[in-house]
């Protein structure tokens, strides 16, 4: 076992080495009406979301993935669903969800919503991991649950190439985790519906390989 760090705290890795292949879900309705979804809107993709996912499955077919991980809502799973057609072990994980917006949730958002928002995540680039939307989620929250799934897939002695769906705030979030840097360097991490990041994982480090690549996308 070796220690890969991870902000304050510690996730045991076996030795072996692991390419995680993270990307965001497809295109959804309230994506391209800027209405925030969080954890607690469970859309489908819209048609554009569709053919994204598409795209970047006739892109990635052959890849020797041994492990479909998303998390539980339906525009990260169909963002998948051509992995898992093919017979690829394909697991859910909440904890993989999509960071808790609370109140903005569903709703097009007002002048003084927009503005609050814009306040959270300055707050956060100063590092207030604790500053959140009301009855919303912090990242020290966010980063708590998503530990916990994070040490799961590490440890997994025989998948050691794995393709995750995830969401924009917490792709973030997760990359920062990964890269054992803090809550307030998410905004270097920009994420696009089904942009790629491929994260390599050996001897307890990990190296960011691809950053937000989309030129799947292009044609």
């Amino acid at each position: 076992m070796v220690d890969l760090g991870v902000n304050h705290y510690k996730v045991h890795l076996h030795k072996g080495k692991k390419t995680l292949y993270i990307i965001r879900h497809g295109e959804t309705d309230f994506n391209r009406n800027n209405i925030v979804q969080g954890s607690g809107v469970d859309t489908h993709l819209n048609d554009l979301g569709l053919t994204q996912a598409q795209q970047f499955f006739q892109a990635f077919q052959d890849f020797p993935f041994q492990k479909v991980y998303t998390s539980a809502l339906k525009r990260s799973i169909q963002s998948v669903q051509g992995f898992i057609n093919l017979g690829i072990p394909h697991e859910t994980f909440s904890e993989l969800n999509e960071i808790g917006w609370g109140d903005f949730e569903g709703k097009e958002q007002t002048d003084e919503q927009r503005e609050h928002y814009w306040h959270i995540v300055n707050r956060w680039k100063t590092g207030d991991e604790h500053a959140k939307i009301p009855n919303g989620e912090s990242p020290f929250e966010l980063q708590e649950r998503q530990r916990r799934v994070l040490e799961h897939i590490l440890n997994q002695p025989d998948e050691h190439v794995v393709l995750i769906c995830m969401h924009g705030r917490a792709l973030k979030s997760f990359i920062c985790l990964l890269l054992g840097h803090p809550i307030s360097k998410m905004e270097e991490f920009p994420h696009t519906n089904l942009g790629l990041y491929v994260v390599e994982i050996e001897d307890g480090k990990a190296s960011l390989v691809i950053r937000n690549d989309a030129t799947h996308l292009e044609n």
